[in-house]
């Protein structure tokens, strides 16, 4: 009877597994037919023959073009978040958000976070329906953490305000590459880093 019943998890385990990796297998089609096409001309049937499945298939693991594109940005945003979070375990506070800082300028400097921002400036107006799936994606595991360490680390009011005036003089250097300016280089990335990060603490300072 145990042997039975370990037979059954273990092939329950097996199943399991079988579908994440379609499922995983569906979102890096779709990411790529989305970058590629854009929202609106991208197809399901484009992204189940990517993906090497049926339509019926996809269908299963996403029940519209609009699920599966948020469920495209969640995916996006979650392979940030792992690396950012683990910046701010960091002791030092200056070390803490100076790596946080480099890892939000690189991810959101990225291609492919680029790439998605001109997708969704571009095609607002034909299917206000992504940028809504965009908002809606909502607080993530980022924002959670940094709101935290701000309450944590530092005796000030309205974290939010002061989180969310970091993040943007961080994201200031990102408004030139949506404009088609030349991406940044390594070295000007962490520089903005730690100017952006030293005005931080100075002015929390005097609070």
């Amino acid at each position: 009877k145990y042997d039975l019943c370990f037979g059954v998890d273990e092939v329950m385990s097996k199943i399991e597994q079988n579908k994440e990796k379609k499922r995983q297998a569906i979102l890096k089609a779709a990411k790529a037919v989305f970058l590629a096409e854009g929202f609106t001309l991208a197809s399901m049937d484009v992204i189940a023959s990517e993906a090497q499945m049926t339509k019926q298939t996809l269908y299963r693991y996403f029940s519209s073009k609009d699920v599966l594109f948020k469920a495209t940005l969640q995916q996006m945003g979650a392979q940030f978040d792992e690396h950012s979070v683990e910046q701010l375990k960091i002791s030092d506070n200056y070390q803490a958000l100076y790596g946080f800082a480099t890892a939000f300028l690189a991810f959101h400097l990225s291609d492919e976070h680029i790439a998605t921002l001109k997708l969704l400036i571009a095609e607002n107006g034909k299917s206000p329906a992504i940028l809504e799936s965009f908002m809606s994606v909502g607080e993530n595991e980022t924002d959670i953490a940094l709101a935290q360490f701000f309450t944590d680390r530092f005796d000030i009011e309205d974290v939010a305000t002061k989180v969310t005036l970091w993040t943007g003089m961080l994201l200031s250097l990102r408004s030139g590459v949506l404009m088609g300016m030349p991406k940044p280089n390594l070295q000007d990335i962490e520089q903005h880093a730690r100017v952006s990060t030293e005005f931080l603490l100075a002015a929390l300072s005097t609070d």
